[in-house]
């Protein structure tokens, strides 16, 4: 099925429940294909709940967006280990395409996949503080759609991002970004640098890291971002 392309809509409508979540006996630690969790509703290209080992009363929850190319399985090696270090769930969607949609055809099944795969996790488990990231491709998307839904996800990590191009603002969302000075894909000059110059300038509150490396995710860096997350 073709869904349509809506290049002014990257609004979700996932909310936490009115009523606290009942953990699911299945949500046990580990990495879950949310189609076993929550059915055929959410088949298709795959999406992923990683569960840390200690699972509180209410977890912080990270949507993390992969590369160009990549896939949820992929990317959860560069946040599995801070995220069991600082007790995160983690959200790994699949893009439906090679890349994220509004990169290829403008907002649509992307975001409605992710819109579904929340509200399922939402309705599942509790969550303290929710935010969007990702790395390259998946960094500009996690700025795009996060700044654009910042009642929703009150932190943005992006890891070597190219750039940010909401198509609407809510919310006031804190920025993270990260770059390589030696990043050969996406040149620190013209895409981390002018960005988080122009997010500054719009008042967005934004921690900027420039490290001696290419187009990575260093772990460390990777953990001071959690970090700087969890800690507000």
């Amino acid at each position: 099925m073709r869904h349509p392309a809506r290049p002014e809509d990257a609004n979700l409508h996932s909310r936490p429940g009115t009523a606290p979540p009942v953990v699911s006996p299945e949500l046990t630690p580990g990495v879950h294909p949310l189609a076993e969790l929550f059915g055929d509703a959410l088949a298709g290209p795959e999406a992923l709940l990683f569960v840390p080992s200690s699972l509180g009363p209410a977890n912080p929850l990270l949507v993390f967006f992969h590369g160009a190319g990549g896939a949820a399985a992929s990317s959860l090696p560069l946040v599995r280990s801070a995220a069991e270090q600082h007790d995160c769930l983690v959200l790994l969607p699949t893009s439906v395409g090679r890349t994220w949609d509004f990169l290829v055809n403008g907002w649509g099944p992307d975001v409605e996949r992710l819109d579904a795969a929340l509200q399922a996790v939402l309705d599942s488990v509790a969550v303290s503080r929710l935010a969007f990231g990702g790395f390259s491709d998946g960094a500009s998307y996690a700025l795009s759609i996060g700044l654009a839904n910042g009642g929703l996800a009150s932190t943005l990590l992006a890891f070597s991002p190219g750039f940010a191009a909401p198509p609407s603002r809510a919310g006031r969302p804190r920025v993270w970004i990260s770059h390589g000075t030696e990043d050969a894909v996406l040149p620190i000059d013209r895409c981390a640098r002018p960005l988080a110059r122009t997010l500054t300038g719009a008042n967005y509150q934004v921690r900027y890291l420039e490290f001696d490396g290419a187009h990575v995710v260093p772990p460390d860096t990777v953990d001071q971002a959690f970090q700087w997350w969890l800690a507000d």
